[in-house]
């Protein structure tokens, strides 16, 4: 039991690391972007490049978030701007064409050879450590769990003690006053854009050397994210962290019922949350909590 509760809770934090780009760009800009997952794997391509070049692999994250950052910006500037001015749809069916692009390109480039960033870490990958009751757990899952912690303290201290995180909140919810009261929005919506895709790196780092990745892997890393971001709902990214939990706990208990029971387990809990959140059912929940009177 022990032993499924830490791996449980070691899983959940590479949800968390997958999903909060995604959750920071929906809360910032409003906008799913379907091609979340496209770019982390194209993030991975560029650490496994750096790691030929033989580039360590913190540098190397140093020096994508970078690009990515960069990359951000200019893809706000260029696709996501105009697109999210053209209604809700549009910039579904923009990043979703990313996506497409991105998917192509990587298969292009680098074939459909799987890769990995294992070999760039030494033993990192199956080393262990060991907790009382011969429980071992693995290091680079610790560090995964660490990582997602940090980044989200640190995007959440950036939103509320930075005039930055003020300005991006106050782009966020009203874009026609924020720019009465002189903030640039587009300049503000594309650093959101660019810190978005720079935290995908991490999520980029975290899924190479957890296991092998293709050109096509995206739309997986796309999917748990997405439940994550839904089960955790929004308002704050520490619910991305519980979402990412309660995704984990969900597929962790059902591939212990049965071996086929992880992806269940985890789109059942992701479908209850969507009813949940739909205002029918939470009425519905609501009268059916209230006590009835006499007939």
């Amino acid at each position: 039991m022990m032993g499924l509760v830490i791996s449980a809770a070691l899983l959940g934090g590479y949800y968390a690391i997958l999903a909060t780009g995604l959750a920071f760009m929906y809360s910032v800009m409003n906008i799913i972007n379907l091609a979340h997952g496209a770019l982390i794997v194209m993030a991975a391509y560029g650490l496994y490049v750096l790691g030929t070049l033989g580039i360590a692999l913190p540098l190397g994250i140093a020096v994508m978030s970078v690009a990515m950052f960069a990359f951000g910006m200019i893809l706000h500037r260029t696709v996501l701007s105009r697109a999210s001015g053209g209604g809700e749809l549009l910039p579904l069916l923009a990043t979703f064409g990313i996506a497409i692009i991105l998917d192509n390109l990587m298969f292009q480039m680098f074939g459909a050879d799987n890769l990995s960033l294992a070999p760039f870490v030494g033993d990192l990958s199956w080393a262990s450590f060991e907790l009382p009751g011969d429980i071992f757990v693995g290091q680079l899952s610790v560090y995964i769990l660490v990582a997602a912690l940090m980044i989200i303290a640190l995007i959440e201290a950036m939103m509320r003690r930075t005039d930055l995180g003020r300005r991006i909140q106050a782009t966020s919810q009203d874009r026609a006053t924020a720019s009465l009261l002189g903030i640039n929005t587009g300049r503000t919506a594309g650093i959101a854009t660019g810190i978005a895709l720079a935290a995908g790196v991490f999520a980029a780092a975290a899924m190479g050397l957890r296991s092998a990745w293709g050109p096509y892997s995206g739309s997986a890393q796309l999917l748990f994210a997405f439940e994550a971001v839904v089960i955790g709902g929004m308002g704050s990214m520490w619910r991305v962290l519980i979402g990412a939990m309660v995704l984990a706990f969900a597929q962790s208990i059902g591939a212990a019922i049965h071996p086929q029971g992880f992806l269940i387990g985890g789109h059942l809990t992701f479908l209850i949350a969507v009813f949940y959140r739909l205002p029918a059912w939470r009425v519905a929940l609501t009268n059916l909590r209230q006590p009835r009177g006499p007939a």
